[in-house]
């Protein structure tokens, strides 16, 4: 949270995405109050920051500056950003991150992994189940509903993955021998299903704005594990494409009538 330099009105800005050294793409709240020209200080003006522009969907173009390592700056000035019905600061921030995450570049956790121990994985790899580490970094557009009449209209914004060829190698070999292909997350899915033939997984890295609703082929994806989600939104429609769309709807009248948890910290489910 920092505020304006001329009425010290404050302001809020989430970083989307890194452009440059010191340009990013990030959303501020209020926007409409932030046009291009407003400045903004942040702790005390250890960083300092201009709006320079607004893109598509009302996204800021951010010019920084600042002393030191932009990173180190940010995790001593900022905060974990959590979705708006999460109401308090979280005590344990890497409650909000995977075990075996690595990389940074996500503008939310991807919770379906949130679930996974250190522990149960080790007792997967017990029990032959092998497992490989990819990334997607998820979006602006994965949380924005879908408003257009007609799915095919709705456009996604793009995402940046990365998949090893270690990951790719272990993949195509139990898909080879007979195996089925189990993704932890909306997120591993997009990825894989971008990058996937039938029964292949390409290595590499890249973008891919991927919509998967119902009437979608799969190309790789044999069954997801993924948390319940917001009513018309794209992560719903992906779960209906892969379960069915009767299918889901029934889960989610059962979920409901048992009091299971929805969102970032609720409970997930396997779908095969």
């Amino acid at each position: 949270m920092g505020e304006k330099t001329t009425s010290g009105a404050r302001v809020e800005l989430l970083l989307l995405r890194r452009l440059e050294e010191r340009r990013w793409e990030a959303l501020a709240r209020p926007g409409k109050k932030c046009p291009p020209g407003t400045g903004l200080r942040f702790g005390d003006g250890r960083l300092l920051a201009e709006i320079e522009g607004v893109g598509q969907g009302g996204v800021r173009l951010v010019r920084f500056q600042y002393h030191g390592i932009f990173e180190e700056v940010l995790s001593q000035l900022g905060e974990v950003p959590l979705p708006p019905y999460i109401h308090e600061k979280l005590a344990d921030p890497a409650r909000y991150q995977t075990v075996y995450a690595a990389q940074d570049g996500s503008v939310a956790a991807p919770t379906a992994g949130l679930h996974f121990t250190q522990e149960f994985l080790a007792a997967l790899e017990a029990r032959g189940v092998l497992t490989a580490a990819l990334t997607l970094h998820v979006g602006l557009g994965t949380f924005r509903p879908v408003k257009a009449d007609n799915l095919a209209d709705h456009v996604m914004h793009a995402e940046s993955y990365s998949i090893p060829a270690q990951a790719a190698q272990t993949v195509n070999v139990a898909k080879a021998r007979g195996g089925r292909l189990i993704a932890v997350g909306t997120t591993s899915c997009r990825a894989l299903e971008a990058c996937g033939a039938e029964g292949h997984l390409r290595p590499g890295a890249g973008w891919t704005n991927i919509f998967i609703y119902p009437g979608y082929t799969f190309r790789l994806v044999d069954g997801l594990v993924t948390n319940f989600h917001l009513p018309e939104s794209t992560l719903l429609m992906l779960v209906s494409a892969l379960a069915g769309r009767d299918n889901v709807l029934r889960a989610y009248r059962e979920a409901v009538a048992e009091g299971y948890r929805f969102f970032s910290f609720g409970d997930a489910m396997l779908i095969t």
